[in-house]
């Protein structure tokens, strides 16, 4: 089973992990989506989202972009994340993650 957390602004895959209105969460089992919700993060402070993401039990991060900090916090929680990922809807993101076809690339976030 796996928890996959995509940081949207407007409904779309934002271009920095932080600045995100919602996250949408998926939890997925066999390569199925089974739930989904949307949680609204706390407020951007330096590691406190990544921090929240591993509470809510999120296993997997896809994103835009993504500073180095709160890449390190989710890989020492065990988070697997994504970056350089294009706007698409979520998902097709999940889904593409699922079927080993997410296109991953340069990180947008450039600190």
């Amino acid at each position: 089973m796996k928890k996959i957390a995509i940081p949207l602004k407007d409904n779309v895959l934002c271009g920095h992990f932080g600045h995100s209105d919602v996250f949408e969460v998926f939890t997925t089992d066999e390569h199925k989506i089974v739930n989904e919700e949307q949680l609204v993060p706390p407020p951007h402070e330096p590691g406190i989202i990544p921090q929240w993401l591993h509470q809510q039990g999120v296993t997997d991060v896809i994103a835009g972009g993504i500073g180095q900090r709160a890449i390190q916090i989710l890989n020492d929680n065990k988070i697997n994340v994504y970056v350089g990922v294009a706007p698409k809807d979520p998902r097709e993101l999940v889904n593409d993650l699922l079927n080993d076809t997410l296109v991953a690339g340069v990180n947008l976030c450039d600190h």
